[in-house]
């Protein structure tokens, strides 16, 4: 009998990843060009992808592998590693059935095509019965994977390692109350005029200023490319191959914009990776909470600040005719403050009350507490308590994020996570042009892939654990500066 190798482990790996990004270029045509009447044909072909790349990680054969490899002594740190979390997956992604992966693969690809028809309906209740299919089926998934206290903790694990319900509670505990004033204090106060942002703004003179904001911070478009899409999202097929969409309102400039950085500070990160390491943790993000870190860094930490729109306003103002403002002026225009209905479009402040209420939301379709057909009304109050807005339909309410429909319950948390790792990140950055930040964030946070946990990471990154006192300070330094606040 031959000696398993390390090489062995890599082929397989390869394998399962070549499968594996065979159905996410599918995914992303069916986010983007394909036709409608493609949508079962194309849940189908997911489908089969999915289930048999499950099956090929699965098999007992490579569990065996990976078992005689982790006895092996002569492996570099860097192959211990990779076998390591390879098992540590392997062991979790077991315990699901290929008939049950293939299940939810399919399910998922037909809620996203009912998704979509339900937006262009504003009803709600053309995804309900998929989405009421999908709940079950994430029930299912966290009793087969397992859990101690909760059905939410076993759905987290896929997105942030180590973290749990207690966890997210203690932090949003702390996190809406600090907030809550904050957000008080500059509803007192005279609001700042962002006008400027709302008027005519011609769909290519966008796209060509997206795709050169997109050149500036560092995306390289020989291994990148930007379509439009309903939802803007990042996807991957190699560190060589990264796809990042946005939309276009043509009386909105902040909302292209911002989708365009944001969605780029994921790009860098997915081109910043180990390309060696193709199909293996080493060459995956650490997890979704610093994939985050990397896009709300980009979007809020540089992107809405004052320095970056100094060394691009030149630019800007060759796209965009934007007469009486300088760049302090659109400065505190990009930082408004206000209550909205769309978590995509929120400022920095009120963005983790979307966040926390899909949390909430979540946690309650998790244990039984809330049933998908009661979704809107749940929603809708929770809009009114939170934020004392009043949602118009659904569109604006709970059918704007595309994240269930792909059965991706478990994901919104990683967002705050995220913002609270960015303000982290961008206090240790040294000033800079973007070439030297990108450069930084490619030695502190790409380079490592999943070698280190989301903690230890920023530990190694910025010298100390998470804090999250490090973003509400950066949160209450900067607006009280933009609104002019007192005792705060």
């Amino acid at each position: 009998m031959n000696k398993p190798t390390y090489a062995d482990y890599v082929g397989r790996m390869s394998e399962v990843a070549d499968f594996r990004y065979s159905a996410g270029v599918l995914q992303w045509d069916q986010e983007t060009y394909m036709p409608v009447k493609g949508e079962g044909p194309r849940a189908r072909q997911i489908a089969t992808l999915t289930e048999t790349a499950h099956a090929r990680f699965t098999d007992a054969a490579f569990g065996d592998l990976l078992r005689a490899l982790s006895g092996l002594d002569d492996l570099k740190d860097s192959e211990r590693r990779n076998v390591v979390l390879t098992f540590e997956d392997y062991e979790r992604e077991k315990k699901l059935p290929s008939e049950f992966v293939r299940r939810l693969s399919e399910i998922s690809s037909q809620a996203f095509q009912a998704w979509i028809a339900a937006r262009r309906a504003d009803d709600f209740g053309v995804l309900a019965p998929l989405l009421d299919q999908l709940v079950t089926l994430k029930k299912e998934e966290a009793e087969r994977k397992g859990y101690t206290v909760h059905p939410y903790d076993a759905l987290l694990r896929d997105y942030e390692k180590g973290t749990s319900v207690a966890r997210l509670d203690e932090l949003f505990g702390a996190l809406i109350p600090a907030l809550t004033p904050l957000l008080g204090a500059i509803g007192s106060v005279a609001q700042v005029d962002n006008s400027f942002l709302h008027g005519e703004f011609p769909k290519q003179r966008q796209w060509d200023w997206g795709l050169d904001l997109l050149k500036r911070m560092g995306l390289d478009f020989q291994a990148a490319r930007q379509d439009l899409s309903e939802h803007p999202f990042t996807t991957n097929f190699a560190a060589t191959d990264v796809r990042i969409t946005t939309r276009i309102n043509e009386h909105d400039f902040s909302s292209m914009t911002w989708s365009c950085i944001h969605e780029g500070g994921h790009a860098l990160y997915e081109q910043g990776l180990p390309a060696d390491q193709y199909g293996l943790p080493l060459g995956e993000a650490c997890s979704l909470s610093i994939h985050e870190s990397q896009s709300r860094f980009w979007e809020n930490n540089l992107g809405r600040s004052l320095p970056f729109w100094v060394e691009l306003w030149d630019v800007l103002t060759s796209y965009f005719d934007f007469r009486g403002i300088d760049p302090a002026g659109f400065y505190k225009g990009i930082n408004r403050v206000q209550p909205s209905l769309i978590r995509t479009e929120a400022d920095e402040l009120t963005y983790h009350f979307h966040v926390f209420i899909r949390y909430e939301l979540e946690k309650a379709l998790l244990t039984g507490n809330l049933s998908v057909r009661d979704i809107p009304a749940w929603w809708n109050e929770a809009y009114r308590r939170h934020l004392g807005l009043i949602v118009p339909d659904d569109r604006h309410g709970c059918l704007q994020d595309v994240h269930w429909s792909h059965g991706s319950f478990g994901y919104f948390p990683t967002y705050t996570l995220g913002s609270l790792y960015a303000a982290q990140l961008a206090k240790a950055c040294p000033p800079g042009d973007f070439a030297s930040v990108l450069a930084w964030l490619r030695e502190k946070v790409h380079r490592f892939g999943r070698y280190y946990d989301s903690e230890d990471l920023c530990k190694e990154a910025t010298g100390a654990p998470l804090d999250p006192q490090i973003f509400l300070k950066y949160l209450t330094d900067k607006y009280r500066d933009i609104y002019g606040l007192r005792g705060i």
